[in-house]
């Protein structure tokens, strides 16, 4: 049941299973309100939840969301590369002014909600610095911040 009071609002933790997580991650919102915003910049993970106070800067995604994109792109684009070169035999130059943005903008379009995946993942099973998180939603408790905002609007 959510109890909105301005900013401090309380969000109902109840249980957010993997998949909500990380599709919340992979839109870039918060994995535990699904409101707030998860990147501060491109692929800068912001410290807190600007809408909940949850803390994200326990995030250790490293290289790990750039392998998958990689994996991901290479195996949508080198089929088609090799399916265009088959039937139609296109000149390399051709093939190289397709096939170069392509790849480019695809890997660019999928790296930041790849990231924002893997830290719902993270942050919903407690990986790295989320264990205290996850046991806090687990007691029901709130994050610290909206604690604090709780007891100020109380």
């Amino acid at each position: 049941m959510d109890h909105r009071k301005g900013r401090g609002d309380v969000m109902a933790t109840g249980s957010i299973s993997l998949a909500q997580a990380m599709w919340r991650g992979f839109r870039g919102k918060c994995p535990n309100c699904g409101e707030g915003h998860m990147f501060g910049r491109f692929l800068k993970v912001a410290d807190a939840c600007d809408h909940c106070g949850e803390e994200l800067f326990h995030q250790r995604a490293d290289d790990f969301p750039a392998y998958l994109v990689m994996v991901v792109v290479g195996h949508l684009v080198v089929p088609a590369i090799l399916a265009v070169e088959t039937v139609y035999a296109p000149p390399v130059w051709l093939q190289l002014a397709v096939w170069l943005p392509v790849t480019l903008f695809a890997s660019l379009a999928l790296l930041q909600p790849t990231k924002g995946a893997i830290v719902g993942l993270q942050w919903q099973i407690g990986m790295h610095g989320f264990e205290a998180s996850k046991l806090r939603r687990e007691a029901g408790q709130l994050a610290p911040v909206l604690a604090k905002a709780n007891a100020r609007v109380a």
